[in-house]
């Protein structure tokens, strides 16, 4: 297995000082990217260690309300040797926690909220922040960006604004497909697992507009267990 450090080494930011928007997936060899509606069931023991490297090197961690809801999102954080890692990189303890969410449809006592090690982020629309913003007060931080729809790029500028310049994306697909679409993905980190699924799950990146975008392979990692971890940064 790779080690920790190898992994580390694999998936190096070459600087921190410019932002990057990094997605993070798991996929079937036969490209679904849910089994038994989980993206989680897919993975195996690199593949969370690896998650937790990419946590360690973000400075926000992304992630849709669809996501959230389906795979039981809850006190996010990476662990002890980690908080180690970000201390010796002059980082946070733990990095920020960001909730996309168009309409709001989430409620204050979800686990996103209630075993948070640190203050989320919800990131909404204008009309849904006025709407039922205030319900969220005691638990996150209602950010408006966009009033029909969530401004992604909006939303990347008020990152960094926070000093949050390097930002990794966890999904879910539908996310994954707006930023695709609005041309603001720096690079993609696909797990590769070793299963075929078949039935009706659907790809890791959906909803938005077909087009041809180049991105090179830059790294190549595989494991015992026949997992292949793949780096692509866009071109």
């Amino acid at each position: 297995m790779p080690t920790r450090q190898e992994l580390f080494d694999a998936y190096d930011l070459p600087g921190r000082s410019e932002p990057r928007v990094r997605m993070n997936f798991v996929s079937s060899a036969d490209g679904a990217v849910t089994l038994g509606g989980q993206s989680g069931a897919l993975g195996g023991e690199t593949d969370r260690t690896l998650m937790q490297v990419l946590r360690a090197m973000a400075d926000v961690v992304v992630v849709g309300a669809g996501t959230v809801r389906a795979e039981g999102y809850g006190g996010l954080h990476v662990d002890a040797d980690h908080v180690e890692w970000r201390r010796a990189h002059g980082l946070a303890d733990q990095p920020g926690l960001a909730v996309v969410s168009g309409g709001l449809h989430l409620e204050p006592g979800d686990s996103v909220f209630a075993a948070a090690v640190g203050r989320p982020l919800i990131v909404t629309t204008d009309a849904a922040a006025d709407a039922r913003g205030g319900r969220f007060t005691e638990v996150a931080e209602v950010l408006a960006c966009g009033e029909e729809s969530v401004d992604l790029a909006a939303m990347l500028e008020l990152f960094a604004r926070r000093g949050w310049t390097q930002v990794l994306c966890e999904g879910g697909p539908h996310l994954f497909g707006a930023l695709l679409e609005a041309g603001l993905v720096d690079e993609v980190c696909l797990t590769l697992a070793p299963r075929f699924v078949a039935g009706e799950a659907g790809r890791i990146a959906q909803g938005g507009a077909e087009s041809d975008r180049r991105f090179s392979l830059a790294g190549v990692v595989t494991d015992e267990d026949g997992f292949v971890f793949l780096r692509y940064v866009a071109v």
